[in-house]
């Protein structure tokens, strides 16, 4: 355990969280999503696993370490729901007020499915939760933190 980090990150995340830069992209699956065979396309190219967590659970415990990006639209994204775009389930809710709980008051954006896969062939990293709702495939863009004043 180390103080003042959440216990729900593990070191390989933690090491690849630090090693990302500004405007990298962290993708967070569910158990359906194909994550180790697009995982090896990323910079990262291994899997990386919060399996003991629902996707919101992961990007909670990764957003209180991680900014996101500020200076793009495409800050955050999730994948769309095949023929019913517009709809949010959940599981992506879920993931919404997570995003909100760090004061971001944007929505994240719709990735029509196959573009979300290519999409995350260009990831830093994908982590594969434990998450078993359908549609619990999340994008994460990291953001930068400011010098100290």
């Amino acid at each position: 355990m180390l103080k003042g980090i959440d216990p729900r990150l593990n070191a390989d995340v933690l090491y690849a969280l630090r090693a990302m830069g500004h405007g990298d992209m962290l993708i967070l699956s569910d158990t359906n999503f194909p994550s180790d065979a697009i995982a090896q396309t990323t910079v990262h190219g291994e899997l990386l696993r919060m399996e003991n967590l629902t996707v919101a659970g992961a990007a909670d415990a990764i957003l209180s370490v991680m900014p996101l990006d500020t200076f793009v639209d495409d800050f955050a994204g999730r994948m769309e729901i095949v023929d019913d775009a517009a709809t949010i389930p959940p599981v992506q809710q879920e993931v919404q007020d997570a995003i909100a709980a760090t004061g971001e008051t944007r929505s994240m954006v719709g990735i029509e499915r196959f573009a979300f896969y290519d999409l995350a062939r260009e990831a830093y990293a994908v982590i594969q939760t434990g998450e078993r709702r359908f549609y619990g495939c999340i994008m994460l863009r990291k953001g930068v933190i400011g010098p100290d004043e």
